[in-house]
């Protein structure tokens, strides 16, 4: 077993980076302590600040045994491995949970284009193409199904990798005003009121950077 005194995760900004938020949500929700080492995105030194922890050049990057694990989905599964609360005990429950977040974290290309992650925004969009609006039904399909079959109050009852993977969504979602019916709303409801997540919210309001979104690649 890993001793959580030595973790420390890589992250970028706040405001923008929802692969950075991922593995920083399941490891607040573990109770794990962990340094926290955070690298302003976009910068002209940015990739080689990066570098020096990550051989992908991107964030988050996890230390843990001695060694540096990059990707938010490697580092989640790496973390579950220690501490298996982080995937549903339920061995068909577990084998949904993987797949959505497989397709949370290799799909969804027009949300990420149309909708970069942003904090401090609170404005909806003037308009929504096809494949975006697609994408939120996608969306809006995974949560209701999963919510059906574990009545919440998150996607699998308890907290899971999955709830990490989609908590950028309901962030998206809330940030551009995006109007859900019930269960669905009080599903966001239940991320937003983390006490997790609203400290990650509280820091990316205080960030100073501005980047344009058509710099962010999220």
């Amino acid at each position: 077993m890993t001793s959580s005194a030595e973790l420390c995760l890589l992250i970028g900004n706040k405001n923008y980076s929802s692969w950075s938020l991922r593995p920083w949500l399941l490891l607040k929700q573990l109770g794990l302590p962990f340094q926290e080492k955070r690298v302003s995105l976009y910068q002209t030194e940015t990739r080689e600040q990066i570098m020096r922890h990550s051989p992908s050049g991107k964030v988050p990057a996890l230390y843990l045994d001695g060694q540096w694990v990059w990707d938010s989905l490697a580092i989640c599964e790496t973390l579950a491995e220690r501490y298996p609360q982080a995937w549903p005990q339920d061995a068909k429950a577990r084998a949904q949970a993987r797949a959505i977040v497989a397709e949370m974290h290799s799909g969804f290309f027009e949300l990420r284009n149309q909708m970069p992650m942003n904090c401090r925004r609170r404005q909806a969009l003037s308009y929504c193409n096809e494949f975006l609006l697609e994408d939120m039904r996608r969306i809006q399909q995974i949560w209701q199904d999963c919510l059906e079959q574990s009545a919440g109050p998150f996607l699998f009852g308890d907290f899971s990798i999955a709830d990490a993977f989609y908590a950028p969504v309901v962030l998206r979602f809330y940030s551009y005003e995006v109007e859900l019916d019930q269960p669905l709303r009080g599903y966001m409801d239940t991320i937003l009121s983390l006490p997790a997540l609203q400290e990650w919210m509280a820091a990316a309001q205080a960030e100073t950077e501005v980047i344009s979104a058509a710099e962010v690649q999220d």
